[in-house]
């Protein structure tokens, strides 16, 4: 198969469904080359199998490989010689999803959240046993829940916490650890891990006045090809969060704030959640709640 030369600045496409010519065939071959890389998975791909699928010659494709391994963003196995993704590669993903940046990433979807409910919504993550509060959007409404940037609470107690915890793998040891650092005994291993089989089973995690009198949460996990690297929350006066209006809000976490977000984030595959009334309080009602048992 011939391979294509360097595009031409200002060469027309050769009709009318062609795509546009990369600027710059070097740079275009290397990207192609680690999409491929990506795809192939851990197992990654033999040149000769690399180079077809790409559409290049071995020896151009060998020199962009070894340019990119040059800087760690491929690696070859020693003992197959098929190459795969670097950690230099991954290693983007991860700055570019970093705690410092998800504010700035998020930001536009807590302003999309905030519309369609006309509550506080908040951007968490875990720090320690804490969750610390990255980032909010206030409603325009008279009747508001006051907050701060960089409040930190304790992660067992709050929605965005458990939504975190909840998708994390935890032992009875660290589970024992975060229901240690609540107030006053307020949750147990055992409770904590309940809540967290709760969480995953509806796709949310609730608090009902747990760290404040009169307020309650619904939060969902953002996910990282599985892995909760913030939670997203909605906050109201508890009397404005009843059954009905907290499936509302359920329902715009997990169906409306999944387009909203920067790839590849994501959010736990949404649950229908029964309309029958639970005596272990999930149906949001007030006054069902015990102490040793916290809703989710």
């Amino acid at each position: 198969m011939t391979e294509a030369g360097p595009a031409t600045l200002g060469t027309a496409a050769s009709g009318p469904t062609a795509p546009a010519a990369s600027p710059l065939g070097s740079v275009d071959k290397a990207l192609a080359a680690l999409e491929a890389l990506a795809a192939a998975g851990p197992g990654g791909l033999a040149l000769g199998a690399l180079a077809h699928d790409l559409g290049l010659h071995k020896t151009s494709l060998h020199r962009t490989l070894a340019a990119l391994r040059h800087r760690g963003y491929a690696e070859q196995d020693d003992a197959t010689g098929r190459y795969r993704l670097g950690p230099a590669a991954t290693a983007l993903a991860t700055v570019y999803l970093g705690e410092e940046n998800l504010p700035a990433l998020l930001h536009p979807a807590l302003v999309a959240v905030c519309q369609a409910t006309d509550e506080l919504v908040h951007l968490g993550t875990l720090a320690g046993t804490e969750i610390v509060y990255l980032d909010k959007v206030e409603p325009a409404r008279a009747v508001r829940v006051w907050s701060a940037v960089g409040r930190r609470r304790p992660a067992a107690t709050t929605a965005l916490g458990r939504a975190l915890l909840a998708y994390r793998a935890l032992d009875d040891d660290r589970l024992a650890w975060y229901a240690a650092a609540a107030p006053d005994g307020q949750v147990t291993t055992a409770d904590l891990r309940a809540v967290c089989e709760r969480t995953r089973e509806h796709g949310v995690a609730r608090e009902d006045e747990e760290n404040e009198r009169g307020i309650s949460c619904v939060a969902v996990a953002v996910l990282d090809a599985g892995r909760p690297v913030a939670a997203i929350s909605v906050t109201a006066p508890s009397e404005r969060l009843g059954a009905r209006r907290r499936r509302e809000i359920e329902d715009v976490l997990t169906r409306t704030l999944p387009p909203l977000l920067p790839a590849p984030l994501t959010v736990p595959l949404a649950v229908p959640t029964a309309t029958a009334h639970r005596p272990d309080g999930l149906d949001g009602r007030p006054g069902r709640r015990t102490a040793t048992t916290p809703s989710v």
